[in-house]
């Protein structure tokens, strides 16, 4: 079983005629996702990859019921698109734009709140359902499917992990990106809730990074309300305070954020830690 997409979901593609959005649809497309629509204004009445561009979302939304949308604008437009999908009515939203301002940000959050409609991202490979349907740039080799659910701040480590699993032949529920920059949509905790709630996903991955507290407020959500099984990693060990490590939000300040407090935050709701991301799949191994 799938968290938030599978075969029902209905996709646009906004930015869909840039080159990102176009090489990325026809990915999408090629993994088997039902791409019904894209949206870039000005270019409404154009095919991209037999895909049908619409002016704005909303017209979109009207002509193919789309439900979901994924945002592959430049910075400076990606919260205007976002809050144009949520306007429009779609319910999930996941932006792959990386380096949105934090200002913007906070003018997404403040206008999503009260309304039904889920935002992934921004700065995030997006979410892939094994075998159903991929919305992001999760690379197309990822086919099989199982009963792990992972959850994730980095890109990079959530492939290295799935392909560490599939070697194991352990396939995934659904694996979500949900960026690293220190304001999100979804977090971990977000996430870790539908992995519960969902009977066909057995255990659960977190992937985890320097910076902030969300890996500590996770931690206390498996401690308290998590009955299955939950392996960790956390990168960025070896970093020094005050410098930046890959994403926006995966920085030591004032002494917070360090591996070592999420380590230990980890261990302590009964969550085993693996040293290196290749070990994560032994110890889900183990725990099957």
């Amino acid at each position: 079983m799938s968290i938030l997409i599978g075969k029902q979901t209905r996709l646009l593609v906004q930015g869909i005629t840039g080159r990102e959005g176009a090489f990325h649809t026809q990915q999408m497309i090629e993994y088997g996702t039902n791409v019904v629509a894209g949206v870039t204004p000005g270019k409404g009445g154009e095919w991209i990859h037999g895909v049908p561009v619409f002016d704005t979302v909303k017209e979109a939304i009207n002509a193919t019921e789309a439900n979901t949308s994924i945002i592959y604008v430049p910075a400076r437009f990606a919260a205007d698109a976002i809050m144009e999908s949520a306007d429009g009515g779609v319910k999930l939203v996941i932006c792959i734009t990386e380096g949105v301002p934090v200002l913007d940000m906070i003018r997404v959050q403040r206008f999503l709140k009260g309304r039904d409609v889920r935002l992934i991202g921004p700065n995030c490979p997006g979410l892939i359902t094994p075998g159903e349907a991929k919305v992001g740039i999760t690379p197309n080799r990822f086919q099989m499917s199982g009963s792990v659910g992972l959850v994730s701040r980095s890109g990079t480590l959530t492939y290295e992990v799935m392909q560490a699993l599939n070697d194991k032949g352990i396939g995934l529920s659904t694996a979500v990106g949900i960026g690293g920059d220190p304001i999100i949509g979804s977090n971990f905790i977000d996430i870790l809730r539908l992995f519960e709630s969902d009977p066909l996903t057995d255990q659960v991955v977190v992937i985890g990074e320097i910076g902030g507290t969300d890996e500590q407020k996770a931690a206390q959500f498996i401690k308290e309300r998590m009955t299955k099984s939950v392996t960790g990693f956390i990168a960025g060990r070896t970093a020094p305070p005050g410098k930046r490590m890959g994403h926006a939000g995966a920085i030591i300040q004032g002494g917070e954020g360090t591996a070592e407090e999420k380590i230990k935050a980890f261990e302590a709701a009964g969550v085993r830690v693996a040293q290196q991301p290749e070990e994560v799949a032994e110890i889900v191994a183990s725990q099957m």
